[in-house]
């Protein structure tokens, strides 16, 4: 920093005025910022007339990004209001809080050798995995056509992963007493790795169908997430239907279980209602719009899911050992790293005609004619 080596009394006595403003001149030039930080400037933001239709949203009308971004743009388009930015922030933000409370679990229970606490870890591993993930696909979507459908691979496939880690966690602590055991049980995890395989490929599947056939492709998707769902609460459901015939006693778990499906109804509703943008095109486009409030509803559910696989796996700890199998590395750990391993595969098939071939064929999402007009 500049030193003024006179007094500033002889200054502004003896008319120094030239003398203080020389000195304030270089203090400014030493303190300047780098030409390079002043030059970043935030994304342009487009309306849906001027993007190509594989970006569009329905009844999203505003506030679209550039479909060719850099990663600085996409990184930078985060901290922009624009029709992403709560997506991504209601993902983003939620994964500290699980990773959170995965590590206040890691200090108060032992992963390494209890091997009954093994479905817990998975679960949470994997519900602090699918909202980063989702988080990340709507940060980068806008870096190319190729890599929006990518992005959402590896959003399903996540999302795929967290439907396994629900049926492992619910197989071993949320299975009603009168299953355990059963054909049903013994099975339930295999089936669930099935559904999740599905679940990847029919999701993946979707997105080429998205331009010619948009309702086909959301259906397609929509039961892609469906039947995993229903599947892994088969058990909870049954649980529910004991304990409103007064055959079993409530535990503190039940409340949580109650309040998850009611968010899980309300999160599938606003996925394939596309409520309340539908109502007034334009007017949700930043905020408020069924995606936003989809992933909110998701997050809270997911929430109170976590609480109920905890409660159920502290109380019926005694029960279950006693009566049930002890859960195996090969059953837990096993299955997801299987799970994982093969799901990937399946992006990796689907994004392989991305990747290698720019020139679209006809099994594999393209503009029109009209639509490269508009780039």
């Amino acid at each position: 920093m500049p030193v003024v080596d006179y007094p500033v009394w002889v200054v502004l006595c003896r008319g120094g005025r030239a003398r203080l403003w020389e000195a304030c001149q270089r203090g400014r030039d030493v303190i300047r910022l780098p030409a390079d930080m002043l030059s970043i400037k935030l994304p342009q933001l487009f309306d849906s007339h001027q993007i190509p239709m594989v970006f569009r949203e329905e009844n999203i009308t505003s506030g679209y990004r550039h479909p060719q971004s850099s990663v600085l743009d996409c990184v930078l388009s985060s901290f922009q209001m624009n029709n992403e930015t709560v997506n991504i922030w209601t993902h983003f933000l939620p994964t500290w809080y699980f990773l959170w409370r995965l590590c206040v679990l890691c200090c108060t229970m032992n992963f390494l050798s209890d091997s009954y606490t093994w479905p817990l870890l998975v679960h949470m591993l994997l519900i602090c995995i699918y909202p980063f993930t989702s988080c990340c696909a709507h940060t980068f979507s806008t870096m190319s056509p190729e890599s929006r459908h990518i992005c959402y691979f590896f959003d399903y496939g996540a999302i795929s992963l967290y439907s396994l880690g629900c049926a492992i966690s619910y197989g071993y602590y949320v299975m009603p007493e009168c299953l355990v055991n059963s054909w049903l049980h013994q099975h339930f995890v295999l089936i669930a790795l099935g559904n999740t395989l599905f679940c990847t490929s029919m999701s993946c599947y979707s997105r080429f169908l998205e331009l010619q056939f948009p309702q086909r492709s959301k259906a397609l998707r929509t039961g892609a997430f469906v039947l995993p769902f229903i599947f892994d609460t088969v058990p909870l459901f049954y649980r529910i239907v004991l304990c409103s015939g007064g055959s079993c006693v409530p535990s503190d778990a039940f409340s949580s279980h109650c309040y998850h499906l009611v968010f899980a109804l309300l999160t599938c509703f606003l996925f394939t209602a596309s409520f309340p943008e539908r109502l007034a095109p334009g007017r949700f486009d930043y905020f408020g719009h069924s995606h936003q409030l989809f992933h909110v509803s998701a997050v809270v559910g997911t929430h109170f899911q976590m609480e109920a696989v905890i409660a159920d796996m502290t109380a019926r700890r005694t029960w279950l050992l006693a009566h049930g199998a002890t859960p195996s590395f090969l059953g837990t750990i096993g299955i997801l790293v299987a799970s994982l391993v093969l799901n990937l595969g399946i992006i990796g098939i689907f994004s392989a005609p991305l990747l290698w071939k720019p020139c679209h064929g006809p099994n594999q999402p393209r503009t029109s004619k009209s639509e490269r007009k508009d780039q």
